[in-house]
């Protein structure tokens, strides 16, 4: 088993990465946590693989269990889900000493995390992540929220988890375009902060897709030990952790251009890290080898580094909506070279909308 720490004083909590895990979830709490209830929050596709095996490690850990399994989808990321999750935790009889356990993948962790930050003002949390994105990511930082028709992530609120619960066996059971789609944060980390990562994703390549045990386990521990650092040095995104929006800005103009439909949030995410690099070389912040090793790497793996009929204009406009925006004015994360970024708070449009040519938006 392997264990990484979160340090933010009294939120700090673990990350811990062992097969097997779902079904030894509930030994993970931390032992001065006094549950008096938990609630398995999983999907339709989830549910039927790991929620029995979750459900019987709190049943032999003593603590009274409820489930609610919700449909898949980001579509399902609004406040209509979450208004219906607080009517499962009032009928599971949830009080503020109990626990929503989140059983999924980034869209679960995201609904029933906001809804535990919400529910009686706040009950605790454990994320227990059965996809490449909710490991590597979305599980840690406790970041929870929903979308709003008119953008990604637009409601929300930051809620640590007690525990992080990693099974790399449940990504097995992933399908192709899943696991395609999670490597984008993986590549991510390596671009944000460490070139040697990188480097080892671009000689593993093909063999990403589909990794086995032993390379997913190093894969999963060099990408939560960033999560973790960053997370650790900056809570609340005020200045480093907004490093690890890079190809997100891009990314959810993307999602919400398309319904939240046409791509998958990791595949979004893909077609926005290869933006943000050609806006970078477009801002002469980076030289050609650094979109060319990126998409190299993105196409390597099977992710889109160009998007299908978006026109640039339109993304645009949608990027003054992006939460992160001031004043109308998106904020960049933008790579100097592989592993180091830097946060731009403008980029003159007309350099933009090129750089968005050159990306593969239309014109």
């Amino acid at each position: 088993m392997a264990r990484v720490d979160v340090a933010l004083g009294d939120r700090s909590y673990g990350v811990h990465i062992e097969p097997g895990a779902v079904s030894r979830a509930a030994a993970f709490l931390p032992e001065a946590l006094k549950i008096t209830r938990a609630l398995v929050v999983s999907d339709e596709n989830v549910a039927p693989l790991y929620a029995d095996k979750a459900i019987a490690s709190f049943k032999a850990a003593s603590v009274p269990v409820s489930s609610a399994v919700i449909p898949a989808g980001e579509k399902e990321k609004n406040l209509q889900r979450v208004e219906t999750l607080y009517h499962k935790m009032v009928a599971a009889g949830l009080d503020r000493r109990s626990l929503v356990a989140a059983l999924g993948g980034g869209v679960v962790g995201d609904i029933a995390g906001f809804a535990a930050a919400t529910y009686m003002r706040g009950i605790a949390v454990m994320q227990i992540a059965t996809t490449i994105v909710a490991a590597v990511d979305s599980s840690i930082g406790g970041k929870t929220g929903v979308d709003l028709p008119e953008g990604k992530n637009l409601v929300g609120a930051f809620h640590q988890p007690v525990a992080v619960v990693i099974d790399p066996e449940t990504l097995r059971t992933l399908p192709e375009q899943e696991a395609r789609a999670g490597l984008a944060e993986v590549i991510k980390h390596g671009v944000i902060r460490d070139e040697g990562y990188f480097s080892l994703l671009e000689r593993e390549g093909r063999r990403l897709v589909g990794m086995d045990a032993a390379l997913a386990q190093k894969v999963i521990l060099a990408s939560v030990r960033i999560k973790a650092q960053v997370v650790a040095a900056d809570e609340r995104e005020s200045g480093l952790r907004a490093i690890l929006n890079f190809g997100h800005t891009v990314g959810h103009a993307v999602e919400a251009l398309t319904g939240y439909t046409k791509y998958l949030h990791g595949e979004a995410v893909a077609i926005g890290m290869a933006a943000a690099a050609a806006i970078a070389a477009a801002m002469s912040l980076c030289g050609p080898e650094v979109p060319e090793r990126i998409n190299g790497l993105l196409e390597a793996v099977g992710l889109p580094a160009r998007p299908d009929r978006i026109r640039a204009a339109d993304v645009i406009a949608a990027l003054a909506r992006d939460k992160k925006a001031v004043g109308g004015k998106a904020r960049f994360v933008l790579p100097r070279r592989i592993g180091e970024v830097t946060i731009v708070d403008e980029a003159p449009v007309e350099i933009l909308r090129k750089a968005l040519v050159i990306a593969g938006f239309t014109e």
